[in-house]
């Protein structure tokens, strides 16, 4: 019982020493953040500022950021509640550059930063390599920190679903135009060009 208590004691001494050496360095996350803009995602850098300034926010700097661009971004309805669970479902709690990505195994799966949330990795040659749904178009975002992040195609999806959702695409209406309960189109308006 002694021994039990004593290894118990060790790894608890352990595991505290851990979360002290790990705090969390607003440095970096600045100088992130300043990468994250000077390649155009600006939408993740204001939902970073967000999560930032929330108690508890980011626990430590061993992370790698997964970005939709703002385009795909401006398409997801995310409230405040939801935040957390976006982010660090676009996120892995290690830094890695894309040559670490490279170099897993075909299918492999790595953790997201929720626990019920993985992450799959796919290398497609030519077509490139894939985190679940999203192919990775800027590798190495983040060089000024020991943050790291890559631009992606897409928001991640998981098997399990994602609790946030796209908003709807508009409905072409010429698409329906056979159908009677349909608004008239609206005809566009060319300007001729200035000279």
């Amino acid at each position: 019982m002694a021994l039990w208590f004593i290894l118990l004691l060790t790894l608890f001494a352990v595991c505290e020493s851990q979360t002290t050496t790990t705090a969390f360095n607003q440095t970096d996350l600045q100088a992130a953040m300043s990468d994250m803009r000077s390649r155009s995602y600006y939408g993740f850098v204001i939902l970073l500022k967000i999560f930032n300034s929330l108690p508890n926010s980011l626990q430590n700097n061993d992370l790698t950021f997964l970005m939709p661009n703002d385009e795909d971004l401006s398409h997801f309805s995310i409230t405040p509640d939801e935040l957390h669970d976006f982010l660090l479902s676009h996120s892995i709690p290690t830094p890695l550059l894309l040559n670490h990505l490279m170099h897993f195994p075909n299918g492999s799966v790595v953790p997201s930063g929720l626990p019920n949330k993985v992450i799959s990795i796919t290398n497609s040659g030519r077509a490139g390599l894939f985190v679940n749904n999203a192919r990775i178009v800027t590798p190495n975002v983040c060089q000024n920190s020991q943050i790291r992040c890559h631009g992606i195609s897409a928001a991640l999806t998981f098997e399990n679903g994602l609790p946030f959702h796209r908003f709807p695409e508009p409905r072409d209406s010429s698409k329906n135009r056979n159908d009677s309960s349909s608004t008239p189109s609206v005809k566009k308006m060319s300007m001729p060009p200035f000279k």
